[in-house]
């Protein structure tokens, strides 16, 4: 099969979807990896680095696409990008569909195939593609709501830990999953004062005896989200429902019960955003201010690292690529439940229930015969 890599085109995406050792790994059992020129540099990979590694080097993402029978992203496929698609094409990236129902109904007309790695699911339940960049994202959760927490950026004014004799911020976090737990993880390592909040008890408990004392574990209802809302100086929204669209958990209304210049840190914009005022940002204006509340809203936080991002991401999903590639979608959604997981758009259908529900719309019946 060949592979192909195109360079990521999403404003300030820095990440690139394969590292050398990829590469050479696909060479090795039999594929041909297309790589665009220049799609490590924002990583610090260069194009002789693919190339050592039996990447063959070209110079526009049209011969990519035009080449590729599996195209590995980092990012939904952009405007332009769709147009390059074919019927039957295989596209292994980032997709969020149920944030977006223009790239929906875009990618469906293209009647190739969306491999999402945000919806594909390990034996274990896990989001294995997931985890990595909500690890980062939520450690960046602090460290942007830090800054914007600073006055020159219409922030309180606030130092996140305080000092001897003065307190420290207070942090919101809503939703206690990976991006909640590395955001409180980090909060409390800078000794701000943290609620962190979730419906899962049992998860409660476990992050009870593993966090840092300055974090309180708290069930998350109406009452106690609006009782942190008034004293938080940043929240951070991170819940997430696997290819659904967020649910609001702050609405507008809400927003009165927050003190001026505090931050919102809404990392779930991906899919569609957790706060009623959210919309999608990027790292060029990152913020926007509402009832003199900032919103800080960038719908890819981790491609601003993309050194980090692009180790973290890459070691995750290429098990997944070799598998692809390997065996073609059809053969490896029949034999592992983790890929079928991770289809969304099959040749012009949707096939995910999740992403159907959002916009209304029909799905149909898994099928991979040939």
């Amino acid at each position: 099969m060949i592979v192909g890599i195109p360079k990521e085109t999403k404003h300030d995406e820095y990440r690139v979807s394969i590292l050398p050792v990829g590469v050479e790994e696909l060479a090795r059992t039999g594929h041909g990896v297309l790589v665009q020129r220049g799609a490590g540099a924002g990583s610090g990979l260069s194009d002789d680095a693919y190339a050592s590694c039996g990447a063959r080097l070209v110079d526009t993402a049209a011969e990519v696409f035009g080449e590729a029978d599996l195209i590995v992203k980092v990012k939904e496929p952009q405007p332009l990008e769709l147009a390059l698609l074919r019927p039957g094409q295989v596209i292994f990236t980032y997709f969020h569909l149920a944030a977006d129902r223009l790239l929906t109904e875009g990618f469906l007309a293209t009647a190739a195939t969306a491999v999402a790695y945000e919806t594909l699911r390990d034996s274990r339940g896990r989001l294995p593609l997931l985890i990595p960049m909500s690890e980062v994202a939520g450690r960046m959760s602090i460290q942007e709501g830090a800054k914007y927490l600073e006055k020159p950026q219409m922030g309180r004014g606030i130092l996140l830990g305080g000092v001897p004799g003065v307190a420290p911020a207070h942090v919101t976090v809503l939703g206690a999953g990976t991006v909640g737990a590395n955001a409180a993880k980090v909060a409390a390592g800078f000794g701000a004062s943290v609620g962190l909040l979730d419906t899962n008890l049992e998860r409660l408990r476990y992050l009870d005896d593993v966090t840092l004392p300055n974090v309180d574990c708290l069930y998350s209802d109406r009452h106690t989200i609006r009782e942190q809302l008034a004293r938080a100086d940043l929240v951070i929204g991170s819940v997430l429902i696997p290819g659904a669209r967020a649910p609001h958990l702050i609405e507008r209304e809400d927003l009165k019960l927050m003190k001026p210049g505090a931050v919102i840190i809404d990392v779930a914009i991906d899919q569609g955003g957790c706060v009623a005022t959210s919309r999608p940002t990027t790292h060029a204006t990152p913020t926007f201010v509402v009832d003199d509340v900032v919103h800080y809203c960038v719908t890819n936080m981790p491609g601003a690292v993309g050194r980090t991002s692009t180790y973290a991401l890459c070691n995750a999903t290429l098990p997944y690529v070799l598998e692809l590639a390997s065996l073609g979608v059809e053969a490896a959604a029949q034999q592992s439940p983790a890929i079928l997981s991770a289809v969304n758009i099959y040749r012009g259908q949707l096939v995910y229930p999740a992403v159907a529900a959002a916009f209304g719309m029909r799905c149909e019946p898994t099928s991979f015969a040939a």
